[in-house]
């Protein structure tokens, strides 16, 4: 049986009003370390993590939990990910950089896996106190309400995010000039954000690079539940369990291969 939906945004709100709120632009020196270099982690990230983890296993006793900064501290954690057996994905704190310097935005995100799969994913805007919601077959909710991504339209209308590297560090400078082509293009620096204004039909498109399954499994099934098209850049299918790079967000199936092939055109 799935865990209830409006349960785990309990507990998400309740670690966003104990944990992460309150250190919102408030966060002494000692409160923000470095994890690796360049890659910070602040106190709200392991207390936030610590109380989910807690209460989402409670919730569903037996599960595996992968939190993003467990695995900073033992990436066999990442292992969990293979097992098989039904499984939390946390991000306490996605934008965690914009969160350290006290800018929005930034977001909680959270995935049940089953199967392999993504059943249902949250992502939580703590300063709107609005979540992000999709149940697999059951279609994906905006603050209790349906949202749908944007429709289709041609290149020079739609609005984006890319990451340059993503296909290849040698094609970086040839993708900045093809971005000039888009009507705009814009980088939050919070995946979570970033794929609610996907859902939403705030935006066209998204490139990410690195996978890492705590940052884009919930936001991928939001988005397809919406009515969007996500794949691999190698033509694959996304799945939680992927340690590659490359994926991209798209309105439909035909934006997506347009999208693709603009970009990667000689």
């Amino acid at each position: 049986m799935l865990p209830d939906p409006d349960r785990v945004i309990d507990i998400i709100r309740e670690a966003a009003v104990e944990d992460v709120l309150p250190r919102f632009k408030s966060l002494a020196d000692h409160e923000v370390m470095e994890k690796n270099p360049g890659d910070i982690v602040t106190i709200a990230d392991l207390d936030a993590e610590h109380r989910m983890t807690r209460r989402l296993g409670e919730l569903a006793p037996g599960s595996h939990i992968v939190g993003e900064e467990a695995v900073g501290k033992d990436p066999d954690v990442l292992d969990r990910l293979s097992a098989g057996e039904p499984l939390w994905l946390i991000d306490p704190v996605d934008g965690t950089r914009n969160f350290s310097n006290g800018n929005e935005p930034f977001a909680m995100v959270v995935a049940y896996i089953e199967g392999g799969e993504t059943r249902i994913g949250w992502i939580h805007d703590p300063v709107a106190g609005e979540t992000a919601v999709a149940v697999k077959g059951e279609g994906a909710t905006y603050g209790g309400e349906p949202i749908k991504v944007a429709g289709p339209t041609s290149l020079d209308e739609m609005t984006g995010m890319i990451n340059y590297t993503t296909l290849g560090q040698d094609l970086r400078d040839r993708l900045r000039a093809r971005a000039e082509g888009f009507k705009d293009i814009r980088n939050w620096r919070c995946a979570g954000h970033d794929m609610t204004l996907l859902a939403r039909g705030a935006k066209h498109f998204s490139i990410y690079r690195r996978l890492w399954a705590w940052d884009h499994a919930a936001g991928v099934l939001i988005h397809r539940e919406a009515g969007g098209y996500s794949a691999r850049v190698d033509g694959k299918p996304y799945r939680p369990t992927d340690r590659v790079e490359g994926l991209l967000m798209a309105p439909n199936e035909a934006s997506w291969q347009e999208i693709l092939d603009y970009l990667g055109r000689e």
